[in-house]
């Protein structure tokens, strides 16, 4: 457990590309990717039907020459298509695989979640749900979906990694689409289903950022502040990490990860109480309040995340 509780801090900026990305391997063992935690090889919505079967003969390289590397890798996982595509790809590439972290599984709805997770009870291997499907966003079944896929996940939740969203394709319901001066969060609609997400499994798992789809390779471009100014939201709101379709992403994302000296230091101060008597108590720089009944859950998530990014002053 204390393997999991970790690791799904690690995911971090999660890098996506097309299992066709064959540059891959050359720009990590050229330390072209800076900050890079994760990677996802997208079996999916990236590559044509016609194309499954030669994108994964190209990951099948990648990842053959990422065993072959003396480096330490990023977390590597497979966005694959559906149950039985999960089922025939574990069984001839991913349990052949001593690098392969885990699954992302596209449109998680309890249309196809027991299935996926009774596979990946089989393959005894972490997976990443996604919630992007219709039956997540309308308020007709969103509410009945959520709780039971709770419930779900909650039978085998040593598997799940993290719970992510699929923004994209919820603003595609519903023909929307936020420009680099406004974040999903001015999106109301869109606003509204990522509440509830959070408000049903952000006490028990790690829930990823929504994708942020601009980028040009500058870090003090206005595409760079508008993603600054929605991690900062997603950190208020408690989304942990983000879908980056980027390199030019991952420094900015894993900068966002860090956490500031103040926190750190008092979480460290309530991960250490001593009092007896006192459930209260001044923060180490006097600022503020730290209360050990309110603060515990933050202060475990304070730590972790200072000990995997860092911390700033």
């Amino acid at each position: 457990m204390l393997y999991k509780e970790i690791l799904q801090y690690k995911v971090g900026g999660l890098l996506y590309m097309p299992a066709f990305q064959k540059n891959f391997v050359q720009n990590f063992s050229q330390d072209k990717l800076p900050q890079l935690t994760s990677v996802a090889f997208c079996l999916e919505d990236s590559i044509s039907d016609d194309s499954v079967d030669e994108a994964e003969k190209s990951l099948e390289k990648i990842l053959r020459e990422l065993e072959s590397l003396e480096k330490d890798l990023p977390l590597i996982f497979v966005r694959i298509r559906s149950p039985r595509h999960l089922e025939m790809f574990h069984e001839k590439i991913g349990s052949r695989s001593k690098i392969l972290t885990g699954y992302i599984l596209p449109k998680f709805d309890m249309q196809n979640a027991p299935a996926f997770i009774n596979l990946a009870r089989q393959a005894k291997i972490f997976v990443m749900p996604t919630l992007e499907s219709n039956r997540v966003a309308s308020i007709l079944t969103r509410r009945t979906e959520l709780l039971s896929m709770k419930q779900l996940l909650d039978e085998s939740k040593q598997l799940v990694l993290n719970v992510r969203v699929g923004v994209n394709d919820f603003c595609n319901l519903y023909g929307l689409r936020r420009n680099m001066n406004q974040t999903v969060y001015d999106l109301c609609i869109i606003r509204d289903i990522l509440s509830d997400i959070l408000n049903v499994f952000a006490r028990d798992y790690v829930v990823s950022g929504a994708v942020w789809n601009y980028f040009n390779g500058h870090n003090n471009g206005a595409w760079a502040a508008g993603l600054k100014r929605e991690l900062e939201l997603d950190r208020v709101n408690g989304f942990i990490g983000k879908t980056s379709i980027h390199p030019a992403q991952l420094p900015i994302i894993f900068d966002s990860m860090k956490v500031s000296k103040t926190d750190f230091d008092d979480a460290n101060q309530l991960l250490s109480w001593k009092s007896g008597t006192h459930g209260v108590m001044k923060s180490v720089d006097g600022s503020r309040m730290n209360e050990i009944k309110c603060h515990l859950h933050w202060a475990r998530r304070i730590k972790i995340l200072g000990e995997i990014y860092g911390v700033t002053q």
